[in-house]
């Protein structure tokens, strides 16, 4: 589920009117992700340099092949059965660059974890057009502090 509190320059940009339907194709990417499979993430991941990810643990990976290789062994962590929102709380575009920031909340099933786990984060992702398709740069991701 996605739900926008706020969005900010929303008069009449076509380039966020196109991100914001993005939007639902990453959403579906990430809960495929936190239910175990990689491919839709990858499909809107980066192929080539520059690419970042600076996830919860607090690590960097610099490299589009490093970042797409770390997320692809993460996804191996999770199992079916997920529920995954973002929580939009602004988001911006141009013709070569989108980015939305806000909160995920996920309640996921783990290997080897007993019941459910839950994730509350803060977000900031970061997306360059590729061939006219949206393609995720940067994710900055860590616990959010309720």
């Amino acid at each position: 589920m996605l739900l926008f509190k706020r969005t900010v320059m929303e008069q009449a940009n076509p380039y966020l009117e196109d991100f914001q339907h993005f939007m639902a194709l990453r959403l579906k990417a990430s809960t495929d992700f936190v239910e175990g499979r990689f491919e839709a993430l990858k499909n809107i991941s980066a192929e080539n340099s520059p690419a970042t990810i600076f996830p919860p643990s607090g690590i960097c990976i610099e490299g589009a092949e490093s970042v797409n290789s770390f997320n692809e062994k993460g996804a191996g962590s999770f199992l079916p059965g997920a529920r995954n929102m973002f929580e939009v709380m602004h988001q911006d575009a141009d013709a070569h660059l989108a980015y939305w920031t806000g909160i995920q909340r996920s309640t996921v099933k783990m290997k080897g974890k007993e019941g459910d786990v839950e994730f509350n984060l803060r977000i900031t992702e970061i997306f360059r057009k590729v061939n006219n398709e949206w393609k995720l740069i940067h994710r900055h991701a860590d616990p959010l502090k309720e």
